[in-house]
Order: C-alpha cells, then structure tokens, then sequence
C-alpha cells in the first residue's frame, strides 16, 4: 500500500514540472507528512490544460451513503480497477496525478519495523497514478477525493513492501491525464512497476509515524 508521502518542492516548480496553472482556491505548503484524509496537491486535465488543486487523500465515491468510507479507500490495486464498483467508472474520465519527491514505506523485519524513505535516484518530481471523484453530502455539500493506485513491487520494493504505488513514466503522464483518452486497455497498461534501477530507499526516523510530526527532519537519512 501506499499510506504517506512528501511533496516538498516550490509550487513554481511543481507548475513548471506539469506546466498547469492553478485551480481556483489553491493553496499550498510543504508537506514531509502528507497522510490519508490530508488534502494533498493533484493534478487533472483539463480543456484549457493541467490544473494544480487540491484533493483529499481517501476516495468517497459519489454513490456512498456518507464520507466515512474515504478512510477505507486511500489505495487501489491495479491488477482491479476494472472489476470494482467504485474505479471501473472512473478509469475512462476521473484520472489525476499525485505529484511527489518520496513516498514512505514501513520494512518489517523480525518484530520491528523500519521506516524507508523511496525516491528517484536526482531527487526529482515524481507521477503516483490517482482517480478521484466528488461526493455531495445532504446539503448539497461537494467533497472531491481521491486514490492512489498500487502495484507489485519491483525489485527495489520488494525487499521493503508487498506493494508500491503505481510510479508513472513521464512520457505517459499526458497520456494518463488526457481528457480524452477513455482506451481502458491502453490506460491499464500504463499501470506497471517503475524501473527500479531508476529510484533508491533509505531509513528515516521513526518519528515519521506519527502524522502530527510535519517537519524537514523525518527526511534525514539514518545511517
């Protein structure tokens, strides 16, 4: 699964990265902590080009009879998206991207637990594949949501997780995020384990865990 992440580079960066402007209501700050029910940054496509917004971290479909289930859905298994009730309509219309610099992962070993830091090799910009969707609560309320989308491991991972989030090639980001693209086959095919060759870990503190910790420290290396 994937259940935290960072995304702590200039929102100018983040802009020029996906070359979108910025949604209406849009305000950003540094996150070393981003956590389920967080409002993360996210990128969707739009007609008029991408949009940098906000979404929160946990899905809640628009047929759910309350939010609550948000808490349940952060990830979604790529091997079936197309199978449950609450992706397979999204795959062909509500697709967005996470942008982050690391995503933390717990390796257990013997009876202990050791938080890694995953990243790219230069420390750049990464794509997490997301659906989203909004929900209306019974005062006519609006809650937009989204997922993460999970994978099998590759050979970095492994050693780490059962799991990573689903890692998008920067020539298929456009792809994924078109607004036009609705060949589900085609877009399922995007959602494959990231070269590892390209991506390293290392531990950070253990106060990462906790996610009221929020700060440049729980991205220290240990050594």
């Amino acid at each position: 699964m994937c259940g935290r992440f960072t995304i702590i580079d200039p929102i100018e960066q983040i802009m020029d990265r996906y070359m979108a402007s910025i949604a209406d209501g849009f305000e950003y700050k540094p996150n070393y902590n981003a956590a389920p029910m967080h409002y993360i940054p996210t990128i969707i496509g739009s007609k008029r080009g991408n949009r940098l917004g906000t979404l929160r971290w946990g899905l809640v479909p628009s047929w759910a009879n309350d939010d609550k289930i948000g808490n349940k859905m952060i990830n979604a298994r790529a091997e079936t998206l197309a199978e449950k009730p609450a992706f397979k309509r999204l795959i062909s219309s509500k697709r967005c991207i996470i942008p982050t610099n690391g995503f933390y992962e717990w390796k257990k070993e013997e009876s202990t637990k050791r938080p890694m830091r995953i990243l790219m090799k230069d420390d750049s910009i990464f794509s997490l594949a997301g659906l989203y969707d909004t929900w209306t609560d019974p005062d006519g309320n609006k809650l937009s949501t989204c997922t993460i989308i999970t994978t099998e491991p590759n050979s970095l991972m492994e050693d780490i997780h059962n799991r990573m989030p689903v890692i998008l090639r920067p020539e298929d980001e456009a792809e994924w995020l078109g607004r036009d693209n609705d060949d589900i086959q085609a877009l399922l095919n995007l959602l494959k384990p990231y070269q590892a060759s390209e991506m390293r870990a290392y531990e950070v503190p253990k106060e990462v865990g906790n996610v009221r910790n929020n700060n440049e420290d729980l991205i220290k290396e240990i050594s």
